[in-house]
């Protein structure tokens, strides 16, 4: 009986972490094997060492969330030809795993060794043609940068502390991505919304990608049109300011400019026609009615 109860109390909270997604990845034709990873909540001290060690305050909404579960997994599989491939993948690192991503030099490394900071410069948001995006984080003292989801290679989602200096503790916060060519990409201001990103985008490889300015490969476009229909064509429908899509969209005039028919040339009478022709056609018409009378 008490084996069955801590089930069913386990069974809740995963529902209300989840927020129901896994009943809807089982309802989905081809998925199987969706598979959420139970973890027992952080403990306070854990949360309040890696803020002292790190010099940073954790964001309220990513502190209750650590205090509910130490990180969070959940993975899917659709089935293709009789065999399991791996597909969705939603990670959360843990208190311990919210590591640095800019970790200290080595004292055995070489002196002119390039680092991250050397891919620091200054570029302005109009240069990218982003006026009103927010700045960018920077690889020096200026930010502080933990990793919150490797996203299997493709890159990584960090907590971003910004204006950051030496020996003040950071407290305001920012999640952000970092693609494989080292550029940032802006995702959210808080953690519980970009949570929410994650449960929305089911996981699928490369989702972070479409807040990119070139998006996924089209095999992840694949993907998210099979399954995740609905927000895929929203998300194709912003690259047109009128909010329209570019399927279908034909204009004649431009499409057989190149079949039209040359205009007819114009006769010799109506060339030669102009303000002295029409005064002469007058002055003739003068005489005529002249010599009737």
């Amino acid at each position: 009986m008490d084996e069955n109860k801590d089930s069913l109390a386990f069974k809740g909270v995963a529902e209300r972490l989840t927020l129901g997604i896994t009943r809807i990845l089982e309802n989905m034709p081809g998925v199987v094997d969706v598979r959420f990873a139970e973890r027992e909540p952080a403990e306070k001290r854990s949360l309040l060492s890696w803020e002292q060690k790190n010099t940073c305050i954790l964001p309220e909404d990513l502190r209750d969330f650590y205090l509910t579960t130490d990180g969070f997994t959940l993975t899917w599989n659709v089935k293709l030809d009789n065999e399991c491939v791996p597909l969705g993948c939603m990670m959360i690192n843990s208190v311990a795993r919210l590591c640095p991503l800019l970790q200290p030099v080595s004292l055995f490394s070489l002196p002119n060794a390039p680092s991250l900071a050397d891919l620091d410069w200054e570029e302005s948001s109009t240069e990218r043609g982003l006026e009103h995006a927010p700045a960018a984080p920077h690889f020096d003292s200026r930010s502080r940068i933990f990793e919150l989801d490797s996203c299997g290679g493709n890159g990584k989602v960090c907590l971003v502390y910004k204006n950051c200096t030496p020996g003040v503790v950071a407290q305001q916060s920012e999640i952000w991505f970092l693609d494989r060519s080292l550029c940032w990409h802006f995702l959210t201001a808080t953690f519980t919304s970009y949570y929410r990103l994650m449960i929305t985008h089911l996981g699928l490889p490369e989702w972070q990608y479409a807040f990119t300015p070139y998006g996924p490969s089209p095999q992840a476009k694949q993907w998210a049109s099979l399954y995740q229909p609905l927000t895929f064509s929203c998300e194709l429908s912003l690259g047109d300011p009128a909010g329209d899509s570019y399927l279908n969209k034909l204009d004649p005039t431009k499409a057989f400019k190149g079949k039209s028919k040359a205009p007819a040339p114009k006769k010799k009478q109506s060339a030669q026609c102009g303000p002295g022709g029409t005064a002469k056609g007058q002055g003739n018409t003068g005489r005529h009615s002249g010599a009737k009378r």
